[in-house]
């Protein structure tokens, strides 16, 4: 029997994980958005002064409004990616009260092209499933592999996800970063030794 290649495992987990995400009803992920959000408040991974960026939630993915609005109104420094052309890394823009959001690529939107740019401190992930030593698996675009390797320095990395969406080992490649924690609708997870 023939032995699958790194990307088919990726591919037959991400099937896995999106049945698992898809099975949630709409109340449960509303309500687990809400518990996500609590859970990051309590915990000591951003200070008042981080720039924090975010996503616009697509499909079923954990929505971060919550965590993006309360910041917002706290006064705090708010980015939101943008897809600028594909196989580059996203356009990070700060999110600016008052500016009308535009399209920003695949379903999402974002800040319009003049909205300065911005370098974030924390940078909140979606993602299709994560396993315990905070290996992430995404769509498989590699827009996060490259802004990330982009970046002049490594922002805290925390994926948000629903708890179904853990996975007992996701194979991790040499350009994939894990995460420094993972906040679930069930608390906080730390990976490693880097917070």
């Amino acid at each position: 029997m023939a032995q699958l290649s790194v990307d088919e495992i990726k591919s037959d987990l991400r099937h896995e994980a999106y049945l698992a995400r898809a099975a949630l009803s709409a109340d449960y992920r509303r309500d687990a958005a809400l518990a996500v959000a609590s859970h990051f408040f309590q915990s000591s991974l951003m200070s008042d002064a981080d720039t924090v960026a975010g996503y616009w939630t697509l499909r079923d993915e954990l929505d971060c409004l919550p965590i993006l609005n309360a910041l917002k109104e706290r006064g705090g420094k708010v980015i939101l990616p943008v897809v600028a052309a594909s196989g580059q890394p996203l356009d990070l823009r700060l999110w600016e009260p008052d500016v009308p959001l535009e399209k920003a690529g695949f379903g999402t939107f974002g800040p319009p092209s003049t909205a300065p740019r911005a370098i974030p401190d924390v940078l909140l992930l979606p993602l299709v499933a994560f396993d315990k030593t905070g290996t992430r698996l995404g769509y498989g675009g590699g827009y996060y592999d490259r802004t990330l390797a982009s970046l002049p320095k490594k922002p805290r990395l925390i994926g948000l996800a629903y708890a179904v969406q853990e996975l007992d080992e996701i194979p991790r490649l040499d350009h994939d970063v894990p995460l420094d924690a993972v906040i679930t609708e069930t608390g906080l997870r730390m990976f490693g030794d880097t917070l």
